[in-house]
């Protein structure tokens, strides 16, 4: 009778051990099947539960026009989840505090990868928009959400990204009223949210996502990619490309193929110092100087022939543009030249300073500008007397 009475306090402790350790494992299965029944949703590609995990705003909160995002922009993160998977590591509870920590580990898209590559096409986007002539730069708004959301769709659509694994803790709260109804919710917050999307929003907001010479070579790929107009437009040579005169638009239709078959250019160096970067380059492109010796060659000996004195001042213009045309067509000489670059972060990214100007001179050189006829000159010379 005695052993039972020494008995009786080592069961009761051992009776609440039991107890306290069936909640908490109660508990903690509470937890794990929140967490799986919100994550599920995410594999399961369910929209609503994207749209309550991943806010569409946060992902570029520098968009300058927000607007209401349509049903084919808000399904984009059903291509974005297509190979998300999680496992839970642990769990852990207090339920004096009502509050509960998960260490988990998740699979998600390669959002290093992809925040690079939508770097380099926002920024070719944006190069091009400017190329545009104003009416067409209206139409296309780079800086809107909804823009945005559909180069990251093309991206994602076109594009097959790797799967990478990283680890999280996800904080839930006890909701519930009273100790006997428990209602577990998962806290949504900035830190999950670009984890759930394998940090894609720390990646987007990097001001070094593209690192100097990954910008340079990004305004210089897209010039390839450039029209005659386009061309025109973004370097400034108005009175090449941008003119009502057929013979001047053949020359520089022609340039621009010229240019597009020549156009090379090897980074030699970058200088990296706080805020801003110089960058060394060699440029490969057409000689215009050898197109214009030619050129300027046989000129001479037209001009100095009788044909030139019976053609009169209209077919000689015309003459000499046919003769500049047809250098510009058999040209097969190309020339390296150095060309410095000066770029400078903003806090934002990194941009390409006075652009226009270096690299129209760097591959158009002496050919900025074409013949023009002798009446012009005439009218030139009389306004440069008065």
């Amino acid at each position: 009778m005695k052993i039972a009475k020494g008995l009786m306090p080592f069961l009761l402790i051992i009776l609440a051990v039991i107890c306290l350790t069936g909640c908490s494992h109660v508990d903690k299965t509470d937890v794990q099947a929140v967490i799986t029944n919100e994550l599920d949703l995410l594999k399961n590609l369910d929209s609503d539960t994207t749209q309550k995990y991943v806010s569409y705003k946060e992902l570029f909160p520098d968009a300058t026009k927000e607007i209401k995002l349509s049903n084919e922009v808000k399904e984009i993160f059903s291509l974005f989840f297509q190979n998300f998977d999680y496992e839970i590591l642990s769990v852990n509870v207090d339920n004096d505090k009502k509050e509960a920590t998960a260490s988990l580990r998740l699979s998600t898209i390669d959002a290093a990868s992809l925040a690079k590559d939508y770097g380099e096409a926002s920024l070719k986007n944006a190069i091009l928009k400017a190329a545009d002539s104003e009416e067409q730069a209206t139409e296309k708004n780079t800086d809107s959400m909804e823009e945005r959301y559909l180069l990251l769709d093309q991206l994602l659509s076109n594009n097959n990204y790797a799967t990478v694994e990283r680890e999280c803790t996800v904080e839930l709260c006890n909701k519930g009223s009273n100790d006997d109804k428990d209602e577990w919710e998962i806290i949504r917050s900035h830190s999950l949210e670009n984890n759930l999307v394998g940090g894609l929003m720390t990646y987007l907001s990097d001001n070094n996502l593209l690192s100097p010479e990954e910008t340079l070579t990004v305004y210089l790929n897209t010039l390839k990619t450039m029209n005659t107009e386009q061309m025109g437009n973004y370097l400034g040579i108005e009175s090449l490309f941008n003119t009502s005169d057929t013979d001047k638009n053949s020359i520089a239709a022609a340039l621009v193929e010229l240019f597009h078959s020549t156009f090379d250019f090897n980074i030699s160096s970058c200088d990296e110092e706080s805020y801003n970067a110089v960058i060394q380059t060699k440029i490969t492109t057409f000689d215009s100087n050898a197109i214009l010796t030619a050129y300027q060659n046989e000129l001479d000996t037209y001009l100095s022939s009788a044909d030139a004195v019976i053609d009169g001042s209209v077919k000689r213009y015309e003459k000499s543009m046919q003769l500049l045309l047809s250098k510009i067509k058999s040209n097969t000489a190309t020339v390296q030249t150095a060309a410095v670059f000066h770029l400078t972060n903003d806090g934002v990214s990194w941009k390409l300073q006075d652009s226009n100007a270096a690299i129209g001179n760097a591959i158009f050189g002496t050919l900025s500008s074409t013949p023009v006829s002798e009446e012009a000159n005439d009218t030139a010379d009389s306004s440069e007397q008065n």
